[in-house]
């Protein structure tokens, strides 16, 4: 059992409960329900005392000035569901509802929110028995929160709406029955407690941060192999070099590197043996310096890593809050603010999303590097098996061709959402949310980066592996040969022209999972698995 408390979730837990295959069950702490009953019972107290209250006794957004009575204050949570299930486009993938619901019961049971625990209880069995509600992904503007998208969990709660159970569409009312469990009757506020929130958000920044801390030690291994594969010059990643210029993000990248190239082929630098010719001049067999995709990969993937430590630090604050309005003090007091605001998340999505972008981009410049004759030290062109002179074979095959036109397209797509979402803000609900953060679009945008980015990060690892056979296996470390056996069990050796896209598939699924980099730091030691 994981209790959650408002106070403690971490968001590796956040990550396991939304995508493990076996998930942990999750239940209120004890000190949860006790914070909970205390704001329920204050409320109690002022909705009888006859005050106007946000949300409870008043109405929603500019309509705060219309109060009701009481006696209303129930059926007003009712109508604040209908007018909000308005969204569009497609559902949100299972692990980020899983993700949703767990976080938003996680600011609930701060206990400020004057929800009762039972409410917050069913959204937890709901969760533990894989019952999401089909939330479509747009429709939110990130300030009064995912307003419209988590008005689908609220009606899920009640009964109402379709869901997804253990991967079936149905109705939430056949899926609760089916469970055992007893749909709910909002009372007053705890709609608006339930709606009011950046957890729909959240799920999708946890989600997209977790995966781009994979796709970065994913890219410090395609370094690795770059460098070897080209007969690179490791000397580019001493460090000596990155203690000068000291960004825990870079210090970190160059370490993993160095640690995947140990025990590999030093190879690289110019070699020892030309001669001078009459006029002192000679030409070096090898470069100095290798290219910047090469040489400057530590300074881009730890951008990466800079951006993720700052990233990682918001978003555990964020699942860790109360972000509804208004919030309830136990001693009685209400008060009206703004803690729905997304800007924190759309802020470190949009800056996310950029640093990922640019990494695609450092891995299809690599690419370009390992596929081109001109520029691949001795390999063959696109990649090609070595033909036998007059082989019937030879001038029909352009082996990884196409791959490097689609990552090519990959990554002009990753870069083209890299447009800051938080920069559209628009005034909207009567001029009432006046300034709001799109904190949902920049996470989601986060998220379709990071998946151009995994399938970028497939494509060149097949394409190295591919370059490490023809160059010769005895190049490769212990690291980054343990990838390659990895890579070869799911895409084999490309001997001559034939349909790739399984094999991506295959390779991004290995990325995303985390597989691939425990099958580095499984079969080698002393290689650091996430910097």
């Amino acid at each position: 059992m994981l209790p959650i408390d408002g106070h403690r979730l971490t968001l590796a837990e956040t990550v396991t409960v939304a995508r493990a295959p076996h998930r942990p069950r999750v239940g209120l702490a004890a000190e949860a329900v006790a914070r909970m009953d205390a704001t329920t019972r204050a409320k109690a107290g002022l909705i009888a005392a006859g005050l106007p209250i946000y949300g409870v006794t008043a109405g929603f957004g500019d309509s705060n000035t219309r109060q009701i009575h009481g006696d209303k204050s129930a059926a007003l949570q009712e109508n604040l569901l209908r007018f909000l299930n308005c969204g569009t486009g497609a559902a949100a993938e299972p692990d980020v509802l899983r993700a949703t619901l767990l976080v938003r019961a996680n600011c609930l049971a701060r206990g400020y929110s004057a929800i009762r625990p039972r409410v917050v209880e069913l959204l937890l069995d709901c969760l533990n028995r894989d019952i999401l509600p089909l939330i479509p992904e747009r429709g939110s503007v990130g300030a009064s929160g995912d307003l419209v998208p988590l008005s689908y969990v609220a009606r899920m709660l009640t009964g109402e709406g379709d869901v997804l159970h253990a991967g079936e569409r149905r109705t939430a009312a056949a899926a609760l029955s089916d469970a055992g469990l007893v749909p709910v009757e909002l009372e007053a506020k705890e709609g608006l407690a339930l709606v009011n929130g950046t957890s729909f958000m959240s799920g999708f920044a946890v989600l997209a941060a977790h995966d781009a801390g994979e796709l970065a030690y994913t890219a410090e291994l395609c370094t690795a192999m770059a460098s070897q594969v080209l007969l690179g010059n490791p000397a580019h990643f001493d460090d000596f070099l990155f203690q000068q210029k000291p960004h825990e993000g870079v210090l970190a990248s160059a370490r993993t590197i160095r640690g995947l190239l140990a025990g590999g082929d030093a190879g690289g630098g110019p070699g020892a043996d030309e001669t001078w010719t009459g006029d002192g001049y000679r030409q070096l067999e090898r470069p100095i310096q290798d290219r910047y995709s090469i040489r400057c990969a530590p300074h881009v993937v730890g951008a990466l890593r800079d951006t993720l430590i700052w990233a990682e630090q918001m978003l555990e604050i964020e699942v860790n809050s109360s972000n509804d309005n208004p919030l309830f003090h136990p001693d009685g007091t209400v008060l009206n603010g703004g803690n729905f605001y997304g800007g924190h998340v759309g802020q470190t999505m949009d800056s996310l999303k950029i640093a990922v972008a640019s990494v695609a981009d450092l891995l299809d410049r690599q690419l370009e590097l390992v596929v081109d004759e001109k520029f691949n030290n001795g390999l063959t062109p696109n990649l090609i098996p070595r033909y036998e002179a007059g082989s019937w074979d030879a001038g029909l095959h352009h082996g990884f061709k196409g791959m490097q036109i689609s990552a090519s397209s990959l990554v002009a797509e990753a870069q083209r959402w890299t447009m800051p979402a938080t920069s559209f803000s628009r005034s909207t609900e009567a001029h009432n949310q006046d300034k709001v953060s799109m904190g949902t679009i920049a996470a989601r945008d986060a998220r379709s980066v990071v998946e151009l980015a995994q399938e970028v990060a497939a494509i060149h690892l097949i394409a190295l592996c591919q370059a490490a056979d023809l160059r010769g296996l005895e190049h490769l470390s212990s690291a980054t040969a343990a990838a390659h056996t990895l890579v070869r069990k799911i895409s084999p050796f490309l001997d001559g022209d034939r349909p790739l896209q399984d094999d991506i598939r295959r390779v991004r699924d290995a990325v995303r999972s985390g597989e691939l980099r425990r099958a580095v730091t499984e079969n080698t030691s002393g290689v650091p698995a996430l910097g």
